[in-house]
């Protein structure tokens, strides 16, 4: 079973309207546990819709999800976020810490939402920030840190309550091209170590670190590629 399974999905707005918009039209894609996937396309191709929908952060028109083997799409916001909660560490371009907790108490917060005991909350936290190599840096806020820090600082908070899959959203969009470079290193390493990776992206560049390429234009899959360029769709 897909750790990731759409099938025929369609996020239409303004249907049946002159100003009808269909972000996507019919897209279909599995995704299996461990595999690391470069979802590339440009603004207003459905990139963004899609990691959405797959994030649980929105739900289809029409069509079907499954995450981990549970249904996504009739699910109540209060659902969706039990198991993004469970299920995704999210990554997101522009950093979303908090300005006013410390790099330890970004990376605690998810575990808080989830329940998490204080004692182990602190114990994981600590691993994910020594695993991006912030350990030092745990008692400074994002003010006091760099913008690649920043993001490690995200991605400690990510892969802190260890989730089967993490969800990285443009994620060196706002680096320059060595931190960039640090950053996708770290993605690589997480992989290595056995998350499911799902990457969007529009720089093709960037997605040449995946395994898998998926490539979207107006709102449908145009090609999905392994990383030698032999076509599995």
């Amino acid at each position: 079973m897909s750790l990731i399974d759409i099938k025929n999905v369609y996020k239409i707005y303004n249907e049946g309207l002159d100003s009808e918009v269909r972000a996507l039209n019919g897209v279909t894609l599995q995704i299996d546990r461990r595999e690391f996937v470069a979802i590339i396309g440009a603004s207003g191709s459905g990139k963004s819709t899609l990691m959405n929908v797959i994030g649980c952060l929105d739900i289809p028109t029409y069509g079907e999800y499954s995450l981990d083997g549970e249904e996504i799409t009739e699910m109540t916001d209060h659902e969706l976020s039990r198991i993004r909660n469970r299920e995704i560490g999210f990554i997101f371009q522009g950093f979303n810490l908090i300005e006013d907790l410390t790099a330890l108490e970004n990376v605690e917060l998810p575990l808080i939402y989830r329940g998490t005991r204080p004692s182990e909350r602190r114990d994981l936290a600590e691993q994910a920030l020594e695993k991006v190599g912030l350990y030092d840096r745990m008692h400074h806020h994002p003010k006091e840190m760099s913008g690649g820090q920043q993001q490690r600082v995200a991605i400690a908070r990510a892969l802190a309550s260890k989730p089967p899959l993490i969800l990285a959203d443009e994620p060196t969009g706002n680096l320059d091209s060595r931190t960039s470079a640090d950053v996708m290193a770290l993605l690589r390493e997480l992989h290595s170590s056995g998350s499911t990776v799902i990457l969007i992206t529009h720089d093709d560049g960037i997605a040449a670190s995946a395994e898998r390429v998926v490539r979207i234009k107006d709102g449908q899959i145009v090609s999905d590629s392994a990383a030698a360029g032999e076509a599995t769709s």
